[in-house]
């Protein structure tokens, strides 16, 4: 997963992520770090939260652009 990749291009602190998605920033540590694995809602929340598409996040395309 692209995550760490991602926050850290925009910027973004573990802890600033995880209070806008109301998370705590030890969960998102660990998914950067593969420890666990965000459930599909996590995932479009994320997504959302970068304005990219779940795929671009999970490495399954190279481009970051939603197709709606």
């Amino acid at each position: 997963m692209r995550l760490k990749e991602i926050r850290r291009a925009k910027g973004i602190s573990q802890l600033k992520m995880a209070i806008d998605l109301n998370t705590n920033q030890n969960t998102i540590s660990r998914y950067e770090t593969g420890e666990r694995e965000p459930g599909i809602h996590e995932l479009i929340k994320i997504a959302d939260y970068f304005n990219i598409s779940v795929d671009y996040l999970l490495e399954r395309t190279d481009n970051p652009h939603l197709q709606r």
